[in-house]
């Protein structure tokens, strides 16, 4: 009923006591002034103005008005200007989700590009596996989701309707098996992933399982878990030790190594696909769009890194 622009007409009434005064402060012609007045009066359903000779005084309704409208005017110029710092990039904040590998890789300098450039813009990070980063994208309680899908799945593994998104491509990443560097099939270019039907295997969370089981049943074997954990660094240490062998994305062979475990490509060769999401509205908020574009960036570099059989350690455990 009671816009912004009504609101600073009966302030500057009440200022300047005319709306020939009162339409010289805004910038208004005294016409525009009187209608504003009239239609706001319609819709309170109350006069607002007396007119006393060639001066107007305020109601006790317009006084109302006129005193409320200091405090509501001062909070929509502040809002104005926040939303102005937001989409001017001083300001914002984004919620971001992301698998542990990427964590680890692709999202440390993500969150460094974007600092660098636009300092005032916030990122919270909190790590996620697919599908529950997607979930929480769902119900609002992230900004950005950073997945990953493995060929023939989709990120949300067919459980939820992936239409609502906007799905970013940020890399392809090969899966390798890392197996103890004294295994009889180290020193091989490629390992047939039969040829590892009798050994104990070593997983991670409940996707990469799944992933296990896929291709060893497609080899014609029953992969044998003997020790499950998510963290890749563990992971290595035991196949190190030779309790098991294992299936490692280069993402994280790019930042991780053992010196007694070797990574080899594998037959089938195996693929997985690491995705940013986010919704349609959220896409067009700057500081949103801004730490997307940062991850496409981080994943170009990592993508173009080169990964060797052996690659060198950024840290060794």
């Amino acid at each position: 009923m009671i816009d912004a622009a009504g609101l600073r007409v009966m302030r500057a009434i009440a200022d300047e006591g005319s709306f020939t005064a009162a339409a010289a402060s805004l910038g208004y012609t005294q016409p525009a002034i009187s209608q504003m007045v009239r239609r706001l009066e319609q819709r309170t359903g109350t006069v607002l103005v007396e007119r006393v000779g060639r001066n107007v005084r305020l109601t006790e309704a317009g006084l109302v008005l006129a005193r409320h409208a200091g405090p509501v005017l001062a909070a929509l110029d502040a809002a104005e200007e926040e939303v102005a710092a937001i989409a001017g990039l001083r300001s914002g904040r984004v919620r971001l989700m992301a698998f542990p590998s990427a964590s680890a890789t692709l999202v440390p300098r993500a969150l460094s590009l974007v600092k660098q450039r636009f300092p005032d813009v916030s990122i919270s990070f909190t790590e996620a596996e697919p599908p529950e980063s997607i979930a929480a994208l769902r119900a609002g309680e992230c900004d950005l989701a950073v997945a990953f899908s493995y060929e023939g799945t989709d990120v949300a593994r067919g459980e939820e309707d992936l239409d609502q998104f906007v799905i970013t491509p940020l890399l392809e990443d090969e899966v390798r098996l890392a197996l103890p560097r004294s295994h009889p099939a180290a020193d091989r270019d490629t390992v047939q992933l039969a040829d590892l039907a009798g050994e104990p295997w070593i997983a991670g969370c409940p996707r990469c399982r799944g992933h296990l089981v896929q291709l060893a049943d497609a080899a014609g074997f029953r992969p044998d878990v003997a020790y499950e954990t998510e963290d890749y660094v563990a992971v290595l240490g035991l196949v190190a030790e030779g309790l098991g062998v294992a299936l490692i994305p280069d993402l994280i062979l790019r930042t991780v190594h053992h010196d007694d475990v070797v990574a080899l490509p594998m037959q089938p060769a195996s693929r997985r696909t690491i995705t940013a999401l986010t919704t349609p509205d959220l896409g067009r908020v700057p500081a949103v769009r801004a730490t997307l574009d940062a991850l496409a960036e981080s994943a170009g570099a990592q993508s173009t890194a080169p990964t060797t059989r052996q690659p060198e350690p950024s840290f060794s455990i």
